[in-house]
Formats: structure tokens, sequence, C-alpha cells
């Protein structure tokens, strides 16, 4: 049984701009398909948009509200949804207030798997 507290992972930059923690993910733990990470952005912060070409994503908003945008398509974001980013989606968030969300990525996140305009 593979169980790690958020509080003990390190935070780091990824390559779209956002700060996370891996909860669970290949660097820390036997997982094969998926990885989950929390993410965060202060108020006026946004990701840098770009796509997964293999990956696809879920972000599930903790805490604050942001704009989604998805190939195009906007919407306001708050606490409780969940944002489907299927592979190959253009997306970018970008917090209206500080913002805390989780990312599940399948298969996992990856640098590699992540392209930018």
């Amino acid at each position: 049984m593979t169980i790690l507290n958020l509080e003990d992972q390190k935070p780091f930059t990824t390559s779209d701009g956002s700060t996370i923690r891996s909860i669970l993910d290949a660097a820390n733990a036997p997982v094969r398909n998926q990885s989950l990470a929390e993410a965060s952005l202060p108020v006026a912060g946004a990701t840098q948009r770009h796509y997964h070409r293999k990956s696809e994503e879920f972000y599930f908003i903790l805490t604050g509200t942001a704009e989604m945008e998805v190939d195009g398509e906007q919407r306001q974001v708050g606490p409780g949804d969940a944002i489907l980013i299927p592979p190959g989606s253009w997306h970018q968030i970008s917090a209206i207030t500080d913002l805390r969300f989780l990312c599940c990525c399948a298969p996992p996140y990856s640098h590699a798997d992540t392209f930018f305009e």
C-alpha cells in the first residue's frame, strides 16, 4: 500500500508556469498509468496556453475562481468544478482569485508531452 501526504511533497514549477506538488506519480510511487498533483496560481496568474499530445487531463477546483479556456471555449470555474481536457486540446487557466486545484493526467504528466504555441 502506498500512502503519501500532500504536505510532504515539495512544490516545483511546471513548464506551463503553475506551481505544483505531486501527490502520486512515477517520481514518488509505483504509479504506471496516471498522475495526481495539486496546482496553485496567485491572483492574476495564468498557465501558459498549451496542450498534451498523449495525456487526458482533469482539473478539479478546490479553492478560488478562474477563467478556464479549452480549445477557444472560455468559462468561469470555481470550487467543486471538474474540467475535462482531452488529449490534443489547447488549454489555459487564469486565476481571478488565489487558486488551488487538482490535476489528474493519464498517462502521467510529462514535461516532454507539453507543447506550447
